[in-house]
């Protein structure tokens, strides 16, 4: 036999073995079973009258085909979104492996009502399977349709602020709010339940600060399990107020003195003057240090630990004010402006400094400009706080009554004598120490008014 005549019939079964190993391989990459992920960037299970629906979606194998949105209720289906993503060919499946689809929900306008609805996610790829029709991700995630802002009551009566100073509100809500409070301005002073048997009446501490004067905006807002804001005017009225100028002139001694421990917190080159560290020392590191400030006393216990006024360091002499505007001059021209948030009292080298009241320390240790300082949460954003202490006898979360010693005054940080700077926060706000000191005013101002709502 003849191999050579039987060389040609081999051809058609190798070119047929080929295509049924390249039909296979086709058919193993572009009949692929994994349906597209979907993932929502929903963090709550009620939709108000407005919001914006993100949902991831990638398929990086065959690429996405379609993604359809609808809302469902008992009787009917409304579509909120269909679109379709281009192919790349019938070899390389969808053009569009990954995304992210922003969808605007407006129930209303889509006619549905408030009540339980079903929110359907149906999103299918570029696989052959399903006769073509691609993999199904089918995501049904039930919600409830809630169009209706919360309602405020104002419970509290007379609110009477004090520019730099603190104030009270006392509400009552329609619904349950995972967030409420007292707008003021742009900044928000948050309130909450707790303080009475009825669970829907809530209480916030807001403050004014020192350049908030007659004019400023303030009112109630509250935002309810589907994003719903309710608003409700507050009846106030702010009292004006003036505060201190003060002309500090800075020497070399002052300098020579204090601006050398302070060569290694400030951002400066290694042949920086002690005048150039000044600068940077009183201009950034005083800003970083009250923004740590703030955010500490943005957390705080929801509960009232404090009673009756605060008390001050006995026998101190007051040596400089809340809000002092201070202008800074160095050999007779001016090199800075700030303003003192908060009071200065000067008594013996190291004398016993009492807590203003009862509470909880949330902070003791070296701050910058402050030196050693405490800061005591006396519950719902109020805090104290003590600067420039010699030494600490407290720690984080140690609980502290009135009058309790908590530390010594001293002269460390940006301080040029012993003495003790004492502030006041209401949140993130310095509000000035005198309305604390005053019992009668805090018994007019706060405990009057959350007894007057306890009453039954």
């Amino acid at each position: 036999m003849n191999p050579k005549k039987n060389t040609p019939r081999r051809w058609p079964w190798a070119l047929l073995v080929l295509l049924i190993v390249a039909l296979a391989v086709f058919l193993f990459f572009r009949m692929e079973g994994r349906p597209p992920t979907v993932t929502p960037a929903m963090d709550r299970t009620a939709l108000g009258a407005e919001q914006t629906l993100e949902i991831a979606v990638a398929d990086p194998k065959s690429g996405i085909r379609s993604v359809r949105i609808a809302m469902a209720t008992e009787d009917r289906e409304v579509a909120i979104l269909e679109r379709t993503f281009p192919s790349a060919g019938i070899w390389a499946g969808g053009a569009v492996r990954e995304t992210t689809v922003a969808v605007p929900i407006h129930p209303r306008e889509l006619g549905i009502a408030d009540g339980p609805a079903m929110l359907r996610l149906e999103v299918r790829d570029y696989s052959l399977r399903g006769w073509g029709k691609g993999n199904l991700n089918l995501v049904e995630t039930p919600v409830r349709i809630d169009t209706r802002p919360p309602a405020i009551e104002v419970l509290s009566r007379q609110h009477n602020v004090a520019q730099g100073g603190a104030g009270l509100v006392v509400y009552r809500l329609s619904e349950p709010c995972p967030v409420s409070g007292v707008m003021v301005d742009d900044q928000f002073y948050p309130g909450a339940a707790g303080h009475f048997e009825d669970r829907t009446i809530h209480l916030a501490l807001f403050a004014l600060t020192h350049e908030q004067g007659p004019g400023t905006s303030i009112h109630l807002t509250a935002t309810d399990e589907a994003g719903n804001e309710g608003r409700a005017g507050i009846p106030h009225h702010i009292n004006a107020r003036r505060f201190k100028r003060d002309t500090l002139p800075i020497s070399d001694g002052f300098l020579d003195q204090l601006m050398p421990a302070f060569f290694n917190q400030v951002d400066v080159p290694p042949g920086a003057s002690n005048f150039d560290i000044f600068l940077e020392v009183n201009r950034k590191l005083r800003v970083d240090n009250n923004d740590a400030i703030r955010r500490i006393a943005g957390r705080s216990d929801n509960r009232i630990h404090w009673q009756g006024g605060f008390v001050q360091l006995p026998g101190a002499a007051n040596r400089a004010g809340f809000a002092d505007h201070r202008t800074y001059t160095y050999k007779g021209r001016v090199i800075d402006e700030q303003y003192h948030l908060g009071v200065d009292l000067a008594s013996l080298a190291q004398a016993p400094v009492p807590a203003a009241n009862a509470g909880r320390v949330a902070f003791a240790d070296f701050l910058g400009i402050y030196g050693n300082t405490v800061m005591i949460d006396h519950g719902m954003g109020l805090f104290s706080l003590y600067a420039h202490l010699s030494h600490m006898a407290v720690a984080p979360d140690q609980m502290v009554g009135k009058g309790d010693v908590i530390g010594k005054t001293g002269q460390t940080g940006l301080a040029a004598g012993d003495h003790l700077h004492f502030s006041i926060l209401v949140h993130h706000t310095f509000v000035n120490p005198l309305e604390w000191w005053d019992g009668q005013w805090v018994e007019n101002n706060i405990a009057a008014k959350i007894a007057a709502v306890a009453k039954p």
